[in-house]
């Protein structure tokens, strides 16, 4: 990442929801792989008092009834009650609590993920991708970021089993994330 001698106090960047997606991947019938996002989300990224990243602090929440795979049928069914329950649970939360560089451009970002009334524990592996300025002149920065949760630890438990064996939906879930975010002052 690059940074400026300006940079002394912490910066806060929000999430660029046009310039962002915030997607997963599933199993789908032990054998085949389901992607989908998040429409419409929040979020913001606090560099730490030396200007890095690391020792700052990660924040996004996600509208669940947002979810996309693509599939009008697909998306309802993960709205309801067998899995996000987004009448009841509207939203998914996600807060750091640490984030520590682990190489030149890598962090790790520890933190609480909260789906539905269950938070857990999860990690994300996270590059830094870029800085600069857009025509406009605003500062920007890029970030990817990775990591798996087990779906059935945030209460999303439907499943069916399949005739010749195993089940339809897959239990490890990879989050992924793509995000630009702007400088806010």
């Amino acid at each position: 990442m690059n940074t400026t001698a300006e940079t002394q106090t912490p910066t806060t960047w929000q999430i660029d929801p046009a310039h962002t997606q915030i997607g997963f991947v599933v199993k789908h019938m032990m054998f085949a792989k389901v992607r989908g996002a998040f429409n419409e989300f929040t979020g913001s990224i606090v560099q730490g008092e030396n200007g890095d990243l690391a020792g700052g602090s990660f924040s996004a929440t996600i509208q669940a009834s947002s979810v996309d795979t693509g599939n009008a049928d697909r998306d309802g069914h993960l709205r309801s009650g067998d899995f996000f329950d987004s009448d009841n649970f509207p939203t998914i939360t996600f807060t750091s609590t640490t984030v520590e560089r682990v190489a030149e451009g890598q962090l790790t970002v520890t933190g609480q993920l909260t789906i539905r009334d269950v938070t857990k524990t999860v990690t994300l592996d996270v590059s830094e991708t870029g800085t600069g300025v857009d025509p406009w002149g605003n500062m920007r920065i890029g970030i990817q970021a990775e990591g798996t949760i087990n779906r059935k630890e945030f209460g999303l438990m439907w499943n069916q089993a399949l005739e010749a064996g195993g089940v339809l939906v897959g239990d490890e879930v990879t989050l992924t994330i793509e995000a630009q975010a702007v400088a806010q002052g």
